[in-house]
């Protein structure tokens, strides 16, 4: 036009023919699959319809249906939540499986007071499955180690003496319980179990081994509190149950599924006991609560899940799945992949990546080519969906709709004290609306979208979008400034420390001191020469960390300086540590 003459012609005209590709075929080709085998995909719909002519019969069958699976899920359920007895020491304890008996830091208190008692003291506990999964997600410093993705087991049997009794096996008190009996053959991990915890009191030198698919940590120093399982026990616990559960609610919407023609049924019936799954067994937010606790909790999640679901059903799911008759493919690729994707703490465990920031892809091994490898299959899905929406007669529009949630990211990340952070359900509300296509592979991937956004909901809610960089750093480090400290004089008794006076300008009014990764002195502005000598009677290596303090919080520790058995001392690293 007259108004576009100032563009060169050659613009013009790729800009034309961009626009009429995009526009796509005249007339458009709207996509149906055809089922194979379709007299036996819709045989059972067939015979419900010839059987329950009627709708308020198909409503009370439906109703029946899903009575038969709440009673049978609540009675699996019931046993599952019941600990049973260890004899002698009575009903077990649920415990999550990152539960330990120390804090991290100077958490604890001035010598581990505030983690006391240090031996003498027996805990009955209960474990869930899966607890291997679970890994220190910010660096956890262990003597001069500084180990994050990885579980958290500190010693065990050494590999040289595989006839150990159970009871031998020590471990350091920040252990992770449920990883430690793993490690020591005590529950399973598949199944998780019951099991009686003996602190042990002080303990020198934890040995690192490999055992039931996790490698324990060294320690080559003291620490005031450890602990062993006891062995030869008597007890009728009861193991998690989470994998007949599973079968159970994977029968009943495998049944649902075949003889269930109406969207209408189908999703919400669907999407409402995948949610209970995921929120009460597979996935719960936490395993150490009473189910009426957790009941509650996710129960509150549902509902604003169940809308915003509904949002999605009438604009993505309806669409799709309207005048769909291939009940068994719907079955296999929509079904599966929404069991895929509400399982994903199982069945995308496997990929190295936590969270999509800067920090943690760096600090992860295989994070940076895992997510290569996720962005490439991500925009391979998204061609082929572009060609189908092209058929459609769509691309426009849907171009116009991702225009949009690009821009409203790009205004995201520009938020000044902000972090934008992807979660499974933003994720799956950005990807989903390009999935409303009845094709074979929407239909995959709509079911692994729907049940990411199932998983992210129950498991964890609406968490927001953007969180400010503490909420994202939860106990990692802090980035703040470290204590300058000096050895003054050192031998195999004794060594004495000074450190410049914090910068109280800063805030900073004290210094915390670490011994093998216990505090063991507090000196503030005040009380003398910022100075201190420790001492001791043995010949064994002690590790040191420093840290200014606010009041009785920390800041950043250093890293980690070795005072040898022999006197010697090795000056810390630079950079933090916690």
């Amino acid at each position: 036009s007259f108004h576009w003459k100032w563009v060169p012609y050659p613009v013009r005209h790729f800009a034309r023919a961009v626009a009429r590709w995009t526009a796509g075929p005249d007339p458009p080709q709207m996509q149906k699959i055809t089922p194979f085998f379709p007299t036996v995909q819709e045989a059972p719909v067939k015979s419900l319809a010839r059987y329950f002519p009627r709708s308020i019969h198909k409503a009370a069958l439906l109703a029946f249906f899903l009575f038969c699976w709440l009673l049978t899920f609540s009675l699996v359920l019931r046993r599952s939540a019941s600990a049973g007895n260890i004899r002698g020491y009575g009903r077990p304890q649920p415990i999550w499986c990152g539960a330990s008996y120390w804090s991290s830091g100077n958490s604890c208190g001035l010598n581990g007071n505030r983690c006391r008692p240090f031996d003498n003291a027996n805990l009955a506990f209960r474990c869930p499955a899966n607890c291997k999964a679970v890994h220190v997600l910010t660096p956890h410093a262990v003597g001069t180690q500084e180990i994050n993705y990885k579980p958290f087991v500190i010693g065990g049997p050494a590999e040289e003496e595989p006839a150990q009794s159970i009871s031998d096996y020590i471990y350091r008190g920040d252990s992770f319980v449920c990883q430690a009996a793993i490690h020591a053959g005590v529950v399973s991990n598949q199944k998780g179990g019951c099991g009686v915890v003996k602190l042990a009191g002080t303990h020198t030198n934890f040995t690192s081994t490999f055992r039931n698919g996790i490698k324990s940590i060294s320690f080559d120093a003291s620490f005031p509190k450890s602990f062993s399982f006891v062995s030869g026990l008597s007890s009728d616990c009861i193991r998690d149950l989470r994998w007949p559960l599973l079968a159970v609610t994977v029968i009943f919407t495998t049944i649902l599924s075949l003889c269930t023609a109406s969207p209408a049924v189908f999703f919400p019936t669907v999407f409402t006991l995948l949610f209970f799954h995921v929120g009460l067994v597979s996935d719960p937010p936490r395993t150490d609560s009473d189910y009426a606790s957790l009941s509650s909790l996710i129960i509150g999640r549902f509902l604003p899940a169940a809308f915003v679901a509904a949002v999605f059903y009438r604009y993505t799911v309806k669409p799709q799945q309207r005048d769909l008759h291939a009940y068994f493919e719907r079955t296999i690729l929509w079904l599966g992949g929404a069991w895929v994707g509400s399982l994903n703490n199982y069945t995308f465990d496997f990929i190295p990546i936590q969270r999509l920031t800067p920090s943690d892809l760096a600090a992860q091994p295989g994070a940076r080519l895992a997510l290569v490898i996720v962005v490439v299959l991500l925009l391979s899905i998204a061609l082929g969906q572009i060609y189908y929406l092209r058929l459609e007669g769509r691309l426009p529009k849907y171009l116009g709709i991702y225009a949009i949630f690009i821009s409203f990211l790009i205004v995201c990340v520009i938020v000044p004290s902000l972090n934008l952070r992807i979660h499974h359900y933003f994720l799956a509300l950005l990807l989903l609306p390009g999935t409303r296509l009845q094709t074979r592979p929407s239909l995959l991937y709509q079911g692994i979208l729907v049940g990411l956004f199932i998983n992210g909901t129950a498991r964890w809610g609406f968490d927001s979008i953007l969180q400010t960089p503490a909420a994202l750093r939860g106990d990692g480090p802090l980035n703040s400034l470290l204590p300058n400290i000096m050895a003054v004089a050192s031998t195999a008794s004794n060594i004495t420390f000074s450190w410049t006076l914090p910068p109280f300008a800063k805030g900073f009014d004290g210094i915390s001191v670490l011994v093998n990764d216990v505090e063991r002195h507090r000196w503030y502005h005040g009380e003398g020469n910022p100075e201190h000598t420790f001492y001791r009677t043995d010949d064994e290596k002690e590790y040191f960390r420093f840290a200014y303090m606010r009041g009785s919080s920390t800041a950043d520790f250093t890293k980690a300086g070795v005072w040898e058995g022999t006197g010697e001392w090795r000056k810390m690293e630079k950079g933090p540590s916690r």
